[in-house]
């Protein structure tokens, strides 16, 4: 019997987040949330269909012209692996698709979102294999396990040093690299993967049951989408599907779209490099790893250095264990070929013991086991796949034995010597050294002059001379100088070392020029292929290459580069990588919108390094390769183009699984390579494809209707990391497949999420999955503290106490509107006041504020407008009105527009308030964004000078209570009765004027300029002192873009006077005044009128004169009262 999955994982651990201390809000909200994702399943009102061929029969109307005349919005996301439940940060990207679409619904949009699940490659096969083990040592309960214990003090495992190299300087500076946050977080702390599965909240008892792949498969695309749908997800899940051959449909449409790669030569065959597990017996990309993902293979040059000369103690350790004729041949592995006219010596570690491998018949290499193990399966070694060394030897004993050095200018030999930074863990763990260029090998040859007793050898064997091989900007020997210039004095000083490296590597490539040699004169750009090639012709040196960095496949198996025959996609080919790069640059408006200059850059970035990519594998899940079924299709080249397939999807399954027929009562077989030309528009209609498919001609028609309007695809949101492979492979294959016109519209990619400030971590406790997320703040909450995050390409942030204080404003906000529409009636009704006008005014400015922000996809500033700024705005409007009440269509506006503005972000609040208070009679989802009216600028001024001014009237009083607690005298005393005076003026000072008119004669409109030395000469000595303040505020001002009639017209918008006698009674409340008077300032400040009286004032104090228009001053005086 089958376990119901939501209960097998109700022992799902809370992490060790913030608590609720009150969650009597939270279930109310969750409780209404609940009932409108079941009407909304009910009502099936996410499933959308293109226009039927009723409508408008096929070949009627273009496809550009029907997407014209019916709107659509189509997106997706990266399709989850189903090894898991979602968490925090695959809901991060999700929740950009579902913002997405929710806009696009908003904007009369028909818009579509579909889910599949991902279940292709290595990782369930990898982790059934592991359990299946383990069941059999453990038991089916795992009864049999005993916890191992943690010795106290016990210290984890020091990195090792694949590790700690992979934040060092990158060795190859012609090759693009990346930092992989996403990969290097993935830290296993669990021994065995049952202990896996029970942390993600699988009951022991049901464990066993993954030891069959299948079951995976069986167990969490339901769960996952139980989860995906508490959160209220627009998704249309009539279209979900799981990939591999236990979809019959979609294992067709994959096979059709490997046949067509191949067909049009983009699928090839022949030997490259590879990623390797030799435990597994095939490639390891990158889905395929638990450790190195985005790793890729460096490629070196494999230096043969043959022994001349053993070292004593060398000579005495290998007696009798080679043949006589043995050739022994030390092997640098090296990324600089170029130099090799330069080498002096060769260093071994002395802490390293060496294997000797046999190449051939004659010939022997000395090199580290892990180097073998890579040159094993690259044909180098004597038999492949065997690594067998035939002896070893201690690096300390080969110390002093001379080696030819090819190239080198040194023909008589090298000397091997000592140089204990060398690991294992890198190249072959020999390293030849070239002084004039290598800055470590500069500091470690000069060490070995100086201390040559101390490193137990032969001062001459250190003193060949060094020679200059390459002309530098910094010199001819570049290494000596950098070693000078950052005063490295130490082979320990690696922090040093590695920036002079970095340097010494860049400007050798790139600007330096050889100056001996057959190439002497060419650059070294130019040069160090020629080199290389010379080296291998002459069978010198061979091509050798290792992984750049530890990569461990998810059967736990450290990978090797091997040199294989294998099926790889030829990315990078150039007139296909041409067409990516044009289409990506979107100069014609009609490519690729990236929505951000570092997506762009980023793209541009891989299009430029990818190459060729293993496309097929022998060991896991997926569907076979058509011409070649002992392979697989790897997990990464049959995830590129099946957002198409989401629009036929149900017509062929009713199922995932593909179980049962779609609503085209369509067998698997029926699904030829012919039909899917069809539907995809590669080819055109034939009764051939008819007769031989028995396809009838409406459903074909009815499929290709629906792929030709939901293609292109408008949007593809994704974290950033796929860029490197999955995105850029979605990329190509569309255009490989598909006509320009269905190309991708769209991709837009987001940061990794953080929770709380920190990096998510199931170890620490950081870690919230969504199921967590909805039970702990609902679906509302959850969504606006996702909202909030942030919508750029670096990292983002999850905020618990964003979404805890949502659960409060949404619940509070809910009852105030209920209790407004309730008592509409008590309010306000009649013509509307100036207040009345503003708060209008402001609710139209935020609306179109918040949906211009939605289409940029900029949903943090969309939440701040239309939910934290259109609430700020109604707060305003309730204490301006608290005197007159206030007005009810304005209250009731307010209701409509936070209810269609928050459709987006929140929608079961919305669809509450709107369904149940305000009584709509159709859902808000079928609802669009809310016309409105041209904002009104000088209602908006005036909107922010009376809360500049009311902010002011506060800070005045404040300064005046700061002073009085500080002991100081004053003749006002805040806590009895006060009476306020304004001081406004409706003219700026007569001197500013002046200058003004100045800047105005001088300034040039063309350069956002003035010649300042002129202008200064115009301006009397006398008025520079307060001249100059004010002229630096116009200019500044004028460079920021500000139009010039606005800086030089100085009028306000709006009438001060009428405003400031508006805004009386708020201030007296506010300010708990007995009384309030006006005064506007006459030329001099010395006296003025009563605004409202018109009764003249005199004897007006000194800050009087300070006031400007829209700039007013203030006094606080105290008055008796009777």
């Amino acid at each position: 019997m089958t376990t119901d999955p939501a209960k097998a994982i109700e022992s799902l651990q809370i992490s060790k987040t913030k608590e609720l201390k009150s969650t009597e809000k939270r279930d109310t909200l969750i409780a209404i949330e609940k009932k409108y994702q079941k009407k909304w399943a009910e009502d099936k009102i996410f499933e959308v269909e293109a226009p039927s061929l009723e409508e408008h029969p096929l070949g009627s109307i273009s496809a550009a012209e029907l997407r014209a005349k019916y709107p659509k919005f189509f997106s997706t996301v990266a399709y989850q692996y189903v090894n898991g439940v979602p968490h925090a940060g695959h809901v991060f990207s999700q929740s950009k698709v579902e913002f997405m679409t929710g806009t696009a619904r908003m904007s009369g949009k028909r818009a579509l979102w579909p889910v599949g699940w991902h279940a292709t490659g290595m990782p369930i096969q990898s982790s059934s294999d592991k359990l299946r083990a383990e069941v059999e040592k453990f038991g089916a309960q795992f009864e049999k396990y005993e916890e191992e214990p943690i010795i106290d003090g016990e210290s984890p495992p020091a990195p090792d040093a694949a590790n700690a190299n992979a934040n060092a300087t990158r060795e190859d500076v012609t090759k693009f690299t990346t930092k992989k946050s996403k990969a290097t977080a993935k830290t296993a702390k669990l021994k065995y993967q049952f202990q896996i599965m029970q942390s993600m909240g699988i009951p022991k008892e049901e464990i066993h049951k993954f030891a069959d792949p299948q079951y995976w498969l069986n167990f969490f695309p339901q769960l996952c989408t139980d989860h995906m749908s508490s959160l209220g997800f627009r998704v249309d899940w009539r279209r979900s599907f799981i990939t591999t051959d236990v979809n019959p449909y979609y294992d067709a449409f994959v096979r059709w779209q490997m046949n067509r790669l191949k067909e049009l030569g983009k699928i090839k065959f022949g030997k490259r490099y590879t990623i390797y597990s030799i435990k597994d017996g095939q490639p390891c990309m990158d889905h395929d790893r638990s450790e190195g993902e985005g790793v890729g293979s460096q490629e070196y040059t494999g230096l043969k250095m043959k022994v001349l000369e053993w070292a004593p103690k060398a000579r005495e350790s290998l007696e009798g264990k080679l043949p006589a004729d043995a050739n022994v041949f030390l092997v640098p592995a090296t990324l600089r070929p170029e130099t090799m006219y330069g080498q002096n010596a060769v260093f071994v570690s002395p802490k390293i013991t060496y294997g000797i491998f046999k190449a051939s018949d004659t010939d022997y290499y000395v090199i580290t086991h892990r180097a073998a193990r890579n040159m094993a399966y690259q044909g180098i070694l004597f038999k492949e796949g065997e690594f067998p060394s035939v002896t070893e030897i201690d690096g300390s004993a080969m110390i002093g034995t001379l080696v030819n050095a090819p190239l080198s200018v040194h023909t008589g030999g090298v000397r091997v010597l000592p140089m204990e930074s060398i690991l294992p863990t890198k190249g072959t763990g020999v390293v030849t050294s070239v002084p004039s260029d290598s800055p470590a090998d500069y500091v470690m040859t000069m060490d070995l002059r100086k201390k040559a007793a101390y490193y137990g050898i032969e001062q001459e064997w250190a003193e060949l001379e060094i020679i200059p091989i390459i002309d530098t900007p910094t010199g001819d020997l570049i290494a000596k100088s950098l070693v000078e210039s950052l005063k490295i004095s130490s082979p320990k000083d690696t922090v040093q070392l590695e920036k002079a490296k970095d340097t010494a590597y860049t400007e050798g490539y790139y600007k330096g020029r050889m100056k001996i040699g057959a190439w002497s004169g060419q650059s070294v750009e130019q040069a160090k292929p020629l080199v290389r090639k010379h080296l291998i012709d002459e069978g010198l040196a061979f091509p050798y290459a290792e992984p750049e960095r530890k990569i461990v496949s998810r059967s736990s198996d450290e990978c090797i580069v091997a040199l294989m025959d294998q099926w790889y996609l030829d990315y990078g080919e150039e007139s296909w990588r041409n067409t990516a790069l044009t289409h990506l640059a979107n100069a014609d408006g009609n490519g690729l919108n990236t929505f951000s200059s570092d997506t762009r850059n980023a793209f541009e970035g891989v299009l430029n390094w990818l190459n060729q990519w293993a496309c097929a594998r022998t060991y896991g899940l997926g569907t076979k390769l058509p011409w070649d079924p002992q392979f697989l299709v790897e997990s990464l080249s049959d995830s590129t183009i099946y957002p198409c397939y989401y629009t036929i999807s149900h017509y062929l399954q009713k199922d995932i699984y593909g179980n049962e027929k779609g609503t085209l009562n369509i067998a698997p077989e029926q699904m030829t390579d012919e039909v899917f030309d069809y539907i995809f528009c590669r080819r055109e209609f034939d009764d051939d494809i008819v007769s031989k498919s028995n396809v009838p001609k409406s459903s074909l028609e009815t499929m290709r209707r629906s792929f030709e309007y939901w293609y292109p695809l408008d949007v593809r949101s994704s974290g950033k990391d796929l860029i490197n492979n999955h995105l850029t492979f979605f990329l190509y294959i569309h255009i490989a497949l598909f006509p320009p016109e269905y190309w991708p519209r769209g991709i837009r990619t987001n940061g990794h999420l953080l929770l709380n400030g920190e990096k998510m971590s199931k170890s620490t406790g950081n870690f919230l999955t969504l199921d967590d997320m909805v039970k702990k703040y609902g679906a509302d909450a959850s969504r606006i503290g996702l909202a909030d995050a942030g919508d750029s390409m670096g990292d983002s942030n999850f905020e618990e106490d964003v979404a805890n204080q949502a659960i409060l404003r949404l619940y509070t906000l809910r009852e105030w509107c209920e209790d407004a529409v309730k008592n509409k009636d008590q309010l306000r009704t009649g013509e509307w006041n100036y207040f009345d006008k503003i708060f209008n005014n402001e609710m139209n400015a935020l609306a179109k504020e918040t949906i211009h922000q939605y289409h940029e996809t900029s949903y943090k500033l969309a939440l701040k407008a239309g939910f934290y700024d259109f609430n700020n705005t109604l707060s305003f409007y309730r204490e301006s009105s608290a005197g007159t009440k206030m007005h009810r269509d304005l209250v009731l506006r307010f209701i409509e527009l936070q209810c269609l503005l928050m459709a987006v972000i929140a929608p079961h609040w919305a669809e509450s308030v709107w369904l149940e208070i305000l009584q709509k009679p159709t859902s808000i989802q079928q609802a669009t964004f809310p016309a409105t009216e041209e904002v009104d600028g000088s209602l908006a001024a005036a909107r922010k000078y009376i809360s500049y001014t009311a902010s002011n009237v506060n800070s005045a009083e404040g300064l005046q209570l700061k002073k009085k607690a500080k002991g100081k005298e004053l003749s006002f005393d805040p806590k009895r009765p006060k009476k306020l005076t304004i001081f406004m003026n409706e003219r700026f000072p007569a001197w500013q004027d002046a200058h003004m008119e100045l800047l105005r004669s001088m300034w040039d409109p063309a350069t956002r300029s003035v010649d300042d030395k002129a202008l200064n000469g115009k301006i009397p000595k006398a008025e520079m002192k307060r001249a100059m303040p004010f002229l630096q505020g116009l200019k500044k001002r004028l460079q920021a873009g500000e139009p010039a009639e606005a800086v030089f017209e100085r009028k306000l918008a709006f009438d001060e006077k009428m405003v400031l006698v508006s805004m009386t009674d708020l201030l007296k409340r506010s300010a708990s005044l007995v009384d309030l008077q006006i005064v506007n300032v006459q030329e001099g400040g010395r006296q003025g009128t009563d605004v409202v009286t018109g009764e003249t004032v005199t004897g007006l104090p000194s800050n009087a004169e300070g006031a400007q228009p829209g700039t007013p001053t203030f006094l606080f005086a105290n008055v008796e009262t009777s």
